[in-house]
């Protein structure tokens, strides 16, 4: 996201640019707090948890170093809908969202960025909402570490189940049992809270279609097309039982 403003805007945002550090599960900011800067995951992956009125809580949406968390403030309102929790530790730099409300209403080039990330994240929101009502929870499971996997370049991921079985509002019980299974077929390795993929293919056709879906929409908006193409409505392509991966 850093990467893709315009270098005048760059230049005015890179001074006020801070290092932050976090560690896996800290809360950035809970549901209903007001925003004081934007967080941009430079090698961390942040969550957006929607929160319910007893406590319970369930990822909507994850962020990488595509996009940021607070973007929503700088161009709307700046109290956060979702608590944001660090999903994956890694570098994340952070910006006063007076700054980038300033280029959002001075510069068409970070209107047309902020607004075309939103809707992606949007995408993701949806897919996942979608995902979590219909799908098993080792499919779940297998399109939350395939994504987490990409993030994480290939490292193991040090997750537990009871912090698995958080991120996808499921039972502990069901989190072990589908971890089980995946270790069973030779798709991952799992010991003392650290998982590795092991067979990326297999895991791919043991997830829903949803990683697809996703994946292919922020493929989309990291590499848009040199020119839009208008009247274009025959929507996407159906994915079927051959074509996961």
């Amino acid at each position: 996201m850093l990467g893709a403003l315009e270098p005048a805007s760059r230049k005015r945002l890179d001074p006020h640019l801070e290092p932050v550090t976090f560690k896996l599960g800290a809360m950035v900011c809970d549901a209903g707090g007001l925003l004081k800067h934007a967080y941009f995951p430079l090698g961390s992956v942040l969550s957006l948890l929607t929160v319910l009125e007893n406590g319970a809580a369930i990822e909507t949406a994850n962020i990488g170093r595509e996009g940021a968390f607070g973007l929503f403030a700088a161009m709307y309102s700046r109290v956060s809908f979702n608590r944001c929790i660090v999903q994956l530790e890694g570098h994340t730099v952070r910006c006063p969202i007076q700054l980038l409300q300033y280029e959002f209403k001075n510069s068409e080039h970070v209107r047309d960025l902020f607004v075309s990330y939103s809707e992606t994240l949007l995408s993701q929101v949806q897919q996942t909402v979608a995902c979590n009502s219909m799908h098993t929870t080792e499919e779940r499971m297998c399109r939350w570490l395939l994504m987490m996997h990409d993030r994480a370049g290939g490292e193991a991921l040090p997750y537990t189940h009871e912090f698995l079985s958080h991120i996808l509002g499921a039972n502990r019980k069901s989190v072990t049992l589908a971890a089980q299974s995946m270790q069973a077929a030779g798709l991952i390795s799992y010991r003392r809270g650290t998982m590795q993929v092991l067979d990326r293919a297999g895991l791919e056709n043991a997830s829903c279609e949803c990683y697809a879906i996703v994946k292919e929409r922020f493929d989309a908006f990291l590499t848009p097309p040199p020119t839009a193409v208008q009247g274009h409505n025959a929507g996407r392509k159906k994915i079927g039982p051959t074509e996961k991966s």
